[in-house]
């Protein structure tokens, strides 16, 4: 239901992968810059809460392909 009404509205899976692949250097990019600006832990914790989008995106990204065209997974 979800990936229909995420198709109907336009996004592919290939959305999805460049989301997935943003996530990780976000991550990093988060992570970096907050290890100058706050304590070490609280770096760690805010580059973890962004690279777990990256499954997600990645999910998303296997279930519109496949809702797109079941013989392209």
């Amino acid at each position: 239901m979800i990936v229909k009404k995420l198709h109907d509205a336009g996004v592919k899976s290939e959305h999805a992968y460049i989301a997935a692949s943003a996530s990780i250097g976000l991550s990093l990019a988060s992570w970096l810059t907050s290890t100058k600006t706050e304590n070490l832990e609280r770096a760690d914790r805010w580059g973890i809460f962004v690279g777990e989008w990256a499954p997600t995106f990645f999910a998303l990204g296997l279930a519109l392909a496949n809702y797109e065209d079941p013989r392209k997974v």
